[in-house]
């Protein structure tokens, strides 16, 4: 009886770590990492960045699944509903602050979804036509109130930070100009090339090789400081409008819930992982400033966001269904 006891307490010494590592180590399986935009997108790009590296440091594979629809909705509302374990991810974006101050009703709780950290963030650029005669914000703004309702805007559809953008420069300069909506950016950019509409707010990387081929013009760029991608390129601030900061920004958000240890663990993976040279040369290749926020700081910056982007959107009194 004694000796039965005996192995029994051996048995369960040796394999109780074994048991709790099973129980508590993270992670141990496939972590999905869901994409709220198609392929080939400044989002889905970063993803494929971060993904490997992710994969790499935590030893499990990362799969990235792309979930377009309905301005990102779609993606987080899968994710919201995931169980908060931290092997369902998602690749967080501007849309993720924008959403709750712009539709009426979510297909998610935005509460259910938690930020892990904000990994980096780039502008939006002014842009008009090079043949416009209009060189700074202050000419078009002069000209837009010489000639109120004649001028119009581009964007890549209604309720984007592109649409909202060119709306808080309407609100800050009080100037009367019309949206006209496009099905993207690159539509939107063909129609300012060929005169179509006056001026539009743009992603930076999609624009590049537009403003390096002298196709487009940039008047400022929405970020407190300059882009290195564009040197000479004043801010908003700069171009007296001391209250305009927009920057569009990725990063990595989880379902409400997740384990601190979890969340922990990729806070600090993150960290390392955008903290490296070629990760940061990566990444400004993609147009954009490797900004790193822990969960702290980033639940912050996105309430702050929400908060920004519902002044505009109840200025210009917008609302999605």
């Amino acid at each position: 009886m004694h000796r039965l006891l005996l192995n029994v307490f051996v048995l369960l010494f040796v394999f109780a770590p074994y048991s709790a590592v099973n129980a508590q180590g993270y992670p141990n399986r496939v972590i999905k990492l869901v994409v709220p935009f198609p392929p080939g997108g400044l989002i889905d790009n970063a993803a494929r960045l971060i993904g490997p590296e992710l994969s790499k440091e935590l030893g499990q594979p990362v799969v990235i699944e792309n979930k377009p629809g309905a301005g990102g909705n779609v993606a987080a509302a899968d994710v919201a509903k995931a169980s908060p374990d931290g092997y369902t991810l998602l690749m967080a974006s501007a849309p993720l602050s924008i959403s709750p101050a712009l539709y009426k009703s979510l297909p998610y709780n935005p509460a259910n979804i938690e930020p892990i950290a904000i990994l980096g963030q780039l502008p939006n650029v002014l842009l008009v036509n090079p043949e416009s005669g209009i060189n700074t914000v202050a000419d078009l703004v002069k000209r837009a109130k010489a000639n109120p309702g004649k001028l119009n805007y581009a964007s890549n559809g209604n309720g984007t930070s592109l649409h909202l953008s060119a709306e808080m420069l309407k609100n800050q300069a009080g100037i009367f100009v019309v949206h006209i909506p496009y099905r993207g950016s690159t539509f939107a950019n063909v129609g300012l090339v060929a005169k179509e509409v006056d001026f539009m707010f743009d992603n930076l990387p999609p624009a590049l090789g537009l403003i390096n081929g002298n196709k487009l013009k940039p008047l400022a760029v929405t970020t407190a400081t300059r882009n290195p991608a564009l040197p000479n390129v004043p801010t908003m601030i700069e171009s007296g409008y001391p209250n305009f900061e927009v920057s569009a920004w990725f990063g990595i958000a989880a379902p409400k819930g997740i384990p601190d240890s979890a969340s922990q663990l990729l806070q600090a993976t993150l960290e390392k992982i955008v903290g490296r040279k070629e990760m940061v040369e990566a990444i400004s290749r993609l147009g954009a400033t490797v900004t790193f926020m822990n969960a702290q700081r980033a639940a912050q910056f996105m309430k702050t966001d929400t908060e920004r982007w519902r002044k505009v959107i109840d200025y210009a009194k917008i609302q999605m269904d």
